[in-house]
This record gives structure tokens, sequence and C-alpha cells, in this order.
């Protein structure tokens, strides 16, 4: 027996909540699969019609009336193809279910519940869907095409019940978060299934960003002797075809394959896609920035200006007394480098009102933090003033390591919509840094290679209150990411005393982080939804 058909990998973008949106777009993706690439079927990813994540949209009725009314418009306007669609589907036994359904031709050939519903990290799906527990095996042209829905794929027993009933590929439509090394391990598991049930894989993936989450796509093609022979290019809607033939019982997958970046690449263009993602599924105009002349600011910048244009971008410096020249003359360079409109607004004279006015319940006391954090809050004030005048988006420039020890002030620097830098660790800030001017020069090398500093006070250095940032991030993820206890830390290297301090730091400081704005997931552990500790506790780790 011999049958061929063309199989596209649908790598779209759908907005959560929009269902008329991604219908429209579904269509018009099969559409061109089957004008350009002569395409018989076409595969979408998980939750196609809703997005991903939904959330408690799935809580509201009309969501799933509209989700209906979605699938019976594929019906009515695709014809002579086949297409795979994700979405949440209210079964027989009035149970919700994380569904994916063939349809060709006006009428659904297969549906299939998925199995394995993850509840970690960032997932919470049992709070929705109830498991599925059948496999769904359909023949199409020719081939026996066997269903699974992402989290499936990590576990043998979806594959091998469809494999078990007949199928020779198998489908995995997938909404896999982007964390470092992510596309690596999904390869690894992909293989694993594939030497187990001797089927080919379709690995299909979303891509694009959704609030803290953001979606590489890079789905690909596995063969049965475990080669991937297609793979959609990362950070972009795709159209990617396998050709499947099948000679003498056994069906061959040919294709192309996409260039892979390293890790450094795919972490920049993480943030700069969940940045992108985030301000235009938002509908800002634009964002506001408060360029320092330190490192982070000039990172936040860059991604600002590869996200969006500089003609959206706008930059702002506002100094004190204990701002440096340099950071002055640095931030400034930037900014013009990169073609973005620069300010300065002084905030000196805020700042001794402030002071003024608060002497006489100040009377008595010493300077201390409080006078820094006034200056960050009249900085925070400005932007905020900026943003609501303009409409523009003010990014908030903090990173990682200074959020999870509170080296940030409330209602000061941390104010603003989105906190690109949210989940990257000040060593990692560098090594982006480094990594932007490979591929074209925009940050100050100055900026770069300068001891960082707060400047809100004489002759400040981060490092007169914290440890080297090579030390911090290690121990902190140990104990973030990696749950370590005290006695493992120290067993590892770490000073005792050292340990008790940053541990401290990170616990009292959850307040802070509970009213940080969103930010970009890129780790294994990130603050937000993936991390929740209780603000009031009274557990330690010592």
């Amino acid at each position: 027996m011999t049958a061929s058909l063309c199989l596209v990998m649908a790598q779209i973008n759908p907005l959560v909540g929009d269902i008329t949106g991604n219908v429209d777009l579904v269509i018009k993706a099969a559409q061109q699969a089957k004008d350009e690439h002569q395409a018989d079927m076409v595969v979408f990813p998980e939750l196609t019609l809703t997005g991903y994540p939904p959330e408690d949209l799935l809580f509201r009725a009309e969501l799933l009336r509209r989700v209906k009314v979605g699938l019976l418009n594929i019906k009515e306007n695709l014809k002579g193809i086949a297409v795979v669609v994700g979405y949440p589907e209210l079964g027989d036994d009035g149970q919700l279910y994380n569904a994916a359904s063939v349809i060709a031709d006006g009428q659904c050939l297969a549906t299939y519940y998925k199995q394995e519903l993850p509840n970690y990290s960032v997932f919470d799906e049992k709070r929705y869907f109830t498991k599925g527990t059948q496999a769904t095996v359909f023949n199409y042209g020719g081939i026996r095409f066997g269903l699974t829905i992402c989290e499936d794929i990590w576990f043998t027993s979806p594959a091998s019940q469809a494999a078990d009933k007949g199928a020779e590929v198998m489908l995995n439509l997938n909404a896999s978060p982007f964390k470092q090394k992510k596309h690596e391990q999904r390869e690894h598991v992909v293989a694993e299934r594939v030497a187990e049930t001797a089927c080919a894989v379709i690995y299909v993936n979303l891509v694009g960003g959704q609030d803290e989450l953001v979606f590489d796509g890079s789905s690909f093609a596995m063969t049965a002797q475990g080669e991937k022979v297609a793979s959609a290019p990362a950070w972009e809607t795709s159209l990617c075809p396998v050709m499947m033939n099948k000679v003498e019982g056994r069906v061959q997958l040919t294709g192309s394959t996409a260039n892979t970046a390293d890790d450094l690449a795919m972490t920049y263009q993480a943030l700069v896609v969940g940045l992108r993602d985030y301000v235009e599924k938002n509908h800002f105009p634009s964002v506001v920035i408060g360029l320092s002349g330190g490192i982070d600011s000039a990172l936040t910048l860059a991604l600002a200006v590869d996200a969006i244009g500089a003609d959206r971008v706008s930059t702002v410096m506002m100094p004190s007394q204990y701002t440096a020249q340099m950071s002055l003359d640095d931030a400034k360079t930037m900014a013009d480098g990169l073609g973005v409109p620069h300010s300065e607004i002084a905030i000196d004279t805020i700042f001794q009102q402030f002071k003024t006015d608060l002497a006489p319940h100040f009377k008595g006391t010493k300077t201390d933090t409080t006078e820094e954090n006034i200056q960050a809050r009249c900085r925070g004030v400005i932007l905020m003033a900026l943003s609501n005048k303009t409409g523009a988006m003010v990014l908030s420039t903090g990173n990682k390591s200074e959020m999870a020890v509170g080296y940030s002030t409330l209602y000061g620097d941390m104010a603003g919509g989105y906190s690109p830098l949210k989940d990257v660790y000040k060593t990692l800030v560098y090594q982006l840094a480094d990594y932007r001017n490979t591929l074209h020069p925009v940050i100050p090398e100055r900026i770069i290679t300068r001891p960082p500093s707060a400047e809100l006070a004489e002759d400040q250095l981060d490092q007169d209150s914290l440890p080297p940032y090579e030390v911090l991030d290690r121990i902190l993820e140990q104990y973030i990411a990696l749950d370590w206890s005290f006695q493992e830390m120290v067993a590892a290297g770490a000073e005792p005393e050292l340990v008790q301090r940053v541990i401290t730091l990170v616990d009292r400081n959850e307040y802070k982080r509970r009213q940080a704005p969103p930010g970009i997931r890129i780790t294994g552990r990130a603050f937000g939804r993936e991390r929740r500790y209780p603000i009031t506790s009274g557990y330690t780790v010592t």
C-alpha cells in the first residue's frame, strides 16, 4: 500500500479569550497552507481557539458557547483540507475537557481528551479540566494518526495506548512555555516516546507571549527512527510542511529544519517576544523607561527597541545630587545611538521639598534608607505622570536578584506596568548585554564594566549592601529554584552567615514581590504564578 500527504505544522500566536480572532487565524492559516504548500492536513497547537492559558475564563459559560460557534465556523469555511485544533469541550458527562478534534469537510472525524493534566510550576489544569482516559486514532489519507496533547507526550501511557490501537504517526498539540534549555528537554522526551512506540511524532507548539509566559514555537517532526527531519523557526509564526509517504507499511517523513539558536540567544529573544506581545496585545501605544546610566535600564531599553521599535520608546533621566556625570553621559549616548527621544527631569527640588515638609516628623532621627526611597519614589511619580498623560506604559527595570532580596523600592523603581527583567538574575543581565552588543553595539561599554550603583547616596555601590552578584545569584538559585536547605547551601561552600542573611532577605520581601508588575518567565522557578509563598509566615529553613 502506498499513501502520501502533506501535513503542515501551524505555529500560530493566538490571543487568550479572543475566540473569533483565533478562529480567523485558523481559517486563514489553513487556507494559506493549502494554497502555498498543497497541504492535506494542518495541525494547530493546544487550546488553539481560546489561547493558553485561559485560566478562569474557562468558568464562563459564554466562553464555551463562543468556542462552539467557532468550531461551526471552521466546519463551514474550510473545505478540501483537514485541520486538527485544540479547544475546551464540555463532555456528555457535563465535565470540561482539554480537547483536540480533527475537522474535515464540515465533519468532526475524531476527538481526543487530554489524559495527563499538569498541575505544577505555572500549570494548574486540574483546577479546570477532567482527565481523559481513552486513546484516539483516526485514518486520514491512508495513514493512521494518534492524538495527544502536550503533557501526554511526557508520559508513556497515552502514546503507548495510541500505538496499541494502530497509530503510525503521533500528533502532539502543545502550549509549552519557554524556559532555558526547554527545547532540548522536549526533543529528548519525544525521542523516548518514539523509541517506545516506533511511531513518528509531529510536535506543534504555540508561539508568542501571554502575560508572564512566553512560547517559543520550535515545532518539529521526528521520524520513527528518532531523526528530526523538519522544524519551524523559534519565535516566529510559521507554516512548516512535512511530507509523509507510506511505502510498504512504513511512514517516511521529510521536510526542512530551521537553524537553532544557542541558549543565550533564545533567552534574549524570549524577553523581546514576551515584551512585544504584552505591549501589542494590551494595545499600549508606546513605553517609557527611566534611564539611569546603569546596566539594567540599558538592557531594558535595548529590549524595548528590539521589541516595538525606537519610534514607540522614550526615555527620561531623573538625576539627583548623587548622580554621576558618567551616568548622565552614558544614558544620553545610548538613547541617541538608538534614536530614542531622551529627556532629563531633575529630582533635586522635589526631593528637597519632601525633606523640608517631613523634617518636623523626622526630628531626632538619622538619615537612612528612608531618604533613598524618597528619591526612588520621586522618580516613580514622574514616570507614572508621563504614563498617565501620554498613554505610554512604564517599564520597570529591576532584575531578579534585586527583587529576591528586596533591593528595590515599592512605588519607586518598582513602579511600572511590566518588568522585562523580573526573572533575569544580575549575572545574566551582564551576559545578555554582552550578547546584544555582538549583534550591533548599542550599550556603551562603560555601562557594562562600571560597578553597579543605585546612586541614592554618596559614593554608593550595590556591593556595599549586597554580596558580589556571582555569589548572591548562586545562593538565590539554590534557595529559590532548587529548594535547597540551609545545610545544603553551606555544604556547597557558602558562608553560613551569608546564607542566613540572604534567606532572611528573600523571605522578608515576599510582600514587595506580591505588589510587583508582571514580567517574563525564563527560568525554572520564576516569581509570580510559579513561586507562590505566603506573605505572613512563621516558617524558616534554619
